[in-house]
């Protein structure tokens, strides 16, 4: 088999560079481990950036996401008991952001790389860069119980943080750099109302909490928990016991409780890998950096990397101009370690840690104060939150 770009991975990643190269002309091969249904099935981000937003619909594939997204212009951010809303739109000049879960972004690029007759290749296994490093790559992989070859120009790892791709950059040409936190998120999915309009945040002894939502109808709730925190000694009614006792009095009143729909623990780290070019292997995505979710940073990370790339690769088919692939590490990190300050400083603000003392409680109840009474240290999320532009 024989490719322009081989494409390891599809997730939002993988599907997304296939569908922006497939409409500029650019031939690939998609190539998962796993099956379309567990890809789909798994539960994740649903924040999006108005960068995202913008890449998907040049992709041709924002068509359901503008008929049933949530527009979002705020979040509120509580603690001592009380909560503070922050503008986001009005801080920064109409910005916003959209409520659209990355699951359903996932199903949208599937159908557009079918109705395309894109070549997505499910439970490919073994799959293995090689050569990556001369003019002539090619993957290997194994379907069916037979070895599989596709020759191509390029190989895009969009594999996520246990995948292969990285582990083919030799050691002595990569650095990962690695911040593990001592803290993990128990979420919860429910067929409920959500508890509010916007995202809350909270703040509390007991440990952060997060109401998040992914329509009118479901909702998703969070709590800081434990990295090794056992999901089946969490039963529904000790969830919503616990979620009530962290928020503020006039949030929990509104809390409408149902079954789980799915109950997970995330460990929380961040992690960026560098540089993010070998040869002619890129790294994008989870497979290039990690970060907490609680800056809702990672799939919109990782749409910032497929648009500096897929760029690149265009500008390389179709004028031969290699600046944009030879630049495509650099610029991707500039964005990717802005974006892990943010998700890292949200995470401290928010959080409890093992060791706090007194005076570490004093300083964050102090940054929180100064955070929902400064206009400046509010743009200062704001902008973040809503997204920074890709450069």
């Amino acid at each position: 088999m024989k490719t322009q770009v081989a494409i390891i991975g599809a997730g939002p990643s993988g599907l997304l560079l296939s569908q922006l190269l497939h409409r500029r002309g650019i031939a690939s091969v998609v190539l998962e481990k796993r099956s379309r249904a567990h890809v789909m099935g798994r539960i994740r981000a649903g924040v999006l950036e108005q960068g995202m937003v913008d890449l998907l619909r040049e992709a041709g594939v924002a068509a359901r996401l503008e008929r049933e997204a949530l527009i979002h212009e705020g979040i509120d951010i509580a603690f001592a008991g009380r909560r503070r809303r922050i503008d986001l739109a009005g801080l920064t000049g109409g910005a916003h952001v959209t409520i659209y879960g990355q699951t359903e972004v996932t199903k949208d690029l599937f159908e557009a790389r079918d109705a395309m007759e894109g070549i997505v290749i499910d439970e490919a296994e073994a799959v293995t860069p090689q050569g990556v490093d001369t003019a002539a790559p090619f993957v290997t992989f194994t379907k069916d119980g037979r070895t599989h070859c596709v020759e191509c120009d390029f190989v895009a790892g969009c594999d996520g943080y246990h995948g292969v791709s990285r582990t083919v950059i030799p050691p002595a040409m990569l650095k990962v750099f690695e911040r593990v936190y001592p803290l993990g998120w128990l979420g919860l999915l429910s067929e409920t109302p959500p508890i509010a309009d916007e995202l809350i945040y909270v703040s509390h002894e007991r440990g952060f909490a997060l109401c998040s939502l992914r329509s009118p109808t479901r909702s998703r709730y969070y709590l800081q928990c434990r990295t090794d925190e056992d999901v089946t000694q969490w039963p529904d009614d000790r969830f919503w016991a616990e979620l009530k006792r962290r928020l503020p009095e006039d949030v929990a009143g509104h809390l409408v409780m149902g079954p789980a729909i799915e109950k997970s623990v995330a460990p929380l780290r961040s992690v960026v890998a560098e540089p993010l070019r070998h040869g002619r292997l890129f790294l994008a995505g989870d497979a290039a950096h990690i970060v907490p979710p609680t800056g809702a940073k990672g799939l919109n990370l990782a749409a910032s990397d497929i648009h500096y790339l897929s760029q690149g690769l265009i500008a390389y088919y179709q004028n031969g101009d290699e600046a944009g692939l030879t630049g495509y590490s650099q610029r991707a990190l500039r964005r990717i370690w802005k974006a892990e300050r943010f998700s890292w400083w949200m995470t401290n603000l928010l959080h409890t840690f093992p060791d706090d003392d007194g005076f570490t409680r004093g300083i964050r109840r102090a940054e929180l104060d100064y955070l929902v009474n400064s206009k400046a240290a509010m743009t200062v999320l704001a902008e973040n939150y809503v997204g920074l532009p890709y450069e």
